[in-house]
């Protein structure tokens, strides 16, 4: 089992920055494959980022690449998202998604443990 805690989420405006943390309570971070998903009102859960076991690869959706940044700390089990340049698209709810693979997953569907999420606003 995996417990996932972020936090970082909060009010910011057009062309801002915050930084999510998605801390980890497990003895085996290494296993597992770390992304991030987000929820906008009305709408479905889609994919943000997701990264490797060792932080060596990533991949992101299309809205946000150049603008987003994930990373993990092994050693603090935790992964993170710094984002910059946010727009009010970028509203919503963030959550941290956990899977026990090698692969790069971009499906929801995949993950089998999550976080509570973190509420992200982004004013015009």
């Amino acid at each position: 089992q995996v417990q996932l805690v972020e936090s970082g989420g909060g009010l910011v405006q057009a062309g801002g920055s915050l930084r999510l943390s998605c801390a980890a309570s497990t003895r085996t971070f290494t296993m597992f494959v770390m992304a991030w998903f987000r929820q906008a009102p009305g709408k479905e859960r889609e994919f943000v980022s997701v990264i490797s076991r060792s932080g060596g690869s990533t991949s992101y959706a299309d809205s946000v690449k150049g603008r987003f940044t994930i990373s993990r700390d092994n050693a603090k089990n935790t992964v993170y998202l710094q984002m910059n340049s946010l727009i009010p698209e970028d509203t919503a709810v963030y959550y941290c998604a956990a899977r026990s693979s090698v692969v790069l997953s971009r499906s929801s569907v995949t993950y089998g443990f999550w976080g509570q999420g973190t509420q992200v606003t982004v004013s015009s």
